[in-house]
């Protein structure tokens, strides 16, 4: 079994898979180690979909940004798989004066960074998706948001990144790092210690654990969010939708069936034992919740349900770079539930970094050591 690389990734979602294809692309010799027995098995097969801008952080912005404008619009072509990427808009939905207060301010932050998001009324949300209730009184709305098929994309990157020569190794949880005259260089799991130019950690909540083997701790805890599908309903509408407070959101899919997520509050009362695990609690109430912004699908007959953890940071912004106090070290974690719409231009510009140096959008205010204190 092959254990050296010019490039080891630790994580085998879609910021790991995206990562590898692109390095791949630059001519680099990549192995991915993967701790689960399948690909993309965190958050990258347990999320929403989502591709959108709107409702960020304004300094997440210029990278998302990027990748929606150069990456997204060709992607299926590129992977040979079907992404089913909409770009049909994104409605951040309120229902109180707070919830505009909440919009206002998240849309005038991202306007100052030159995106296309403005504040509409009630009955402007209701022209553009007339199945939405009368609670509804005011949304952002950013044209050029979407959402895609999590699933199939993640396997779009992973396979491209095979067939270009990256090795991927599954079932194989890595237990710490090591450096080696000053630089990264090894990277141990249970049975095998792997060793590279170069090592990426993009583990989720794991990295934390794999980080602190040489000294660096990134601040996140996880949080628990769950999805539901519904079975296929006739068309309705194409927009990917959110809350003003982030509890609720979801899209029709191109099969017809809906995917929601959202939570309940209530999720660290789950008793699973540490186990991805859906919770009794947290799929009725965002049952509740469609009713209520959806009263045509009050009826629909809900699938399936899924749960993951979130790799929650402090500041809820993701760590992405390199680290300066370990030459070859660079993380891609604490996406906060939102690191597949951004993933692609995460993956590019963390190969190009890797390989260059340099990148074409700014990672500065996304570093790893943004939590230290200043002297």
């Amino acid at each position: 079994m092959k254990k050296t690389a010019e490039v080891i990734i630790i994580g085998g979602g879609i910021i790991g898979c995206a990562t590898a294809y692109y390095l791949a692309k630059l001519g680099r010799n990549v192995i991915v180690l993967e701790g689960s027995d399948h690909i993309g098995n965190g958050g990258s097969s347990r999320n929403g979909g989502g591709v959108r801008q709107s409702g960020r952080d304004v300094r997440e912005l210029p990278l998302v940004m990027y990748g929606i404008k150069n990456l997204w619009p060709t992607l299926s072509e590129e992977l040979e798989v079907d992404c089913e990427y909409h770009q049909d808009g994104n409605l951040r939905l309120g229902k109180t004066e707070k919830h505009r207060d909440i919009l206002t301010k998240l849309a005038n932050n991202a306007r100052g960074v030159g995106l296309d998001v403005r504040m509409i009324d009630g009955d402007e949300v209701r022209q553009i998706n007339p199945y939405l209730s009368d609670e509804v009184i005011c949304a952002s709305w950013c044209p050029t948001d979407g959402h895609a098929n999590p699933l199939t994309t993640t396997l779009g990157y992973y396979k491209m990144a095979r067939r270009m020569g990256v090795t991927f190794i599954s079932g194989e949880p890595v237990r710490g790092l090591a450096v080696v005259r000053g630089k990264i260089r090894k990277v141990i799991t249970p049975n095998n210690v792997y060793e590279g130019e170069n090592v990426l950690v993009a583990a989720g909540l794991d990295s934390r654990d794999i980080l602190t083997s040489v000294g660096i701790d990134i601040p996140m805890t996880n949080s628990l969010l769950e999805c539901l599908v519904t079975e296929a309903q006739p068309h309705m509408f194409d927009q990917m939708l959110g809350t003003a407070e982030a509890d609720f959101y979801g899209h029709q899919t191109k099969h017809g069936s809906f995917v929601f997520g959202g939570s309940s509050g209530l999720e660290r009362y789950n008793k699973d034992n540490g186990m991805v695990s859906n919770s009794s609690k947290t799929a009725p109430c965002i049952c509740r919740g469609i009713m209520k912004y959806f009263p045509d699908l009050a009826n629909a007959k809900i699938v399936r349900t899924w749960a993951g953890w979130m790799d929650a940071s402090s500041d809820g912004v993701p760590s992405i770079g390199k680290v300066d106090e370990i030459p070859g070290l660079y993380v891609a974690c604490a996406f906060n539930g939102h690191g597949f719409g951004i993933a692609p231009a995460v993956g590019e510009q963390l190969a190009k970094l890797i390989t260059t140096g340099v990148t074409d959008v700014s990672l500065d205010e996304l570093r790893y050591d943004r939590y230290k204190a200043k002297i």
